[in-house]
């Protein structure tokens, strides 16, 4: 089991994966042993499957599973923001909404949606927008059925396997002068606009103008 953890941290380590990738390979198979060691009731399991399943369901469908924004990306986001007018902002796959509920205290200016496919981040989006009472919009479903028309700024942050097919919907359907914005992920073949350094991290924020 050590050396099967120790194979599979090695090849994570190997092809750049984050660090705590490496960690979990390595952990992963000694977990597995430990917890059958147990006996625990398989309910415990069924809970768990249903747990992940909330969280991680759009996963299939949208080949995105749940990456929450950091609150390092607020400040250089908020420069790319428009100044001195209203404009309307939609993080595609918004998860739990701290990124929007952080902009909507911010820019008083701004009309903020979010978009979420996975029962369990939605639901609590909307019981946090509902407790602070936030001016933020959030609403369920995929961000493949969302007309991005409606939008002054277009923000994701997605997964390299996404990036391509939501680049095509936004040539498509954003108005000219708008802003599209990827944290982290670029698009093959489209040379930003915009590149902005995220403070303390290796992780930039990428924009371009439709």
């Amino acid at each position: 089991l050590i050396a099967h953890g120790a194979l599979a941290a090695s090849m994570s380590l190997y092809l750049r994966f984050d660090w705590w990738w490496a960690l979990i390979q390595f952990i992963f198979p000694l977990a597995v042993f430990g917890f059958l060691r147990q006996n625990f009731s398989p309910s415990y399991y069924l809970i768990a499957l249903a747990g992940f399943s909330l969280l991680f369901w759009s996963t299939y469908k949208t080949q995105v599973p749940y990456y929450p924004s950091k609150s390092s990306l607020l400040t250089p986001l908020i420069k790319l923001l428009p100044k001195g007018r209203e404009f309307s902002f939609v993080d595609l796959g918004s998860g739990m909404g701290g990124l929007l509920f952080d902009l909507s205290t911010r820019c008083e200016s701004g009309h903020f949606f979010g978009i979420e496919y996975a029962p369990l981040p939605w639901l609590i989006s909307r019981l946090r927008q509902i407790a602070k009472r936030a001016r933020v919009n959030i609403r369920y479903g995929s961000f493949f059925d969302c007309h991005l028309s409606e939008f002054d700024v277009v923000f994701c942050y997605l997964s390299p396997a996404a990036m391509t097919a939501i680049w095509e919907k936004a040539k498509s359907e954003m108005r000219p002068g708008t802003l599209f914005l990827s944290y982290e992920f670029v698009i093959p073949l489209a040379t930003p606009d915009v590149v902005l350094n995220i403070e303390a991290e290796e992780t930039k924020l990428y924009g371009w103008y439709l």
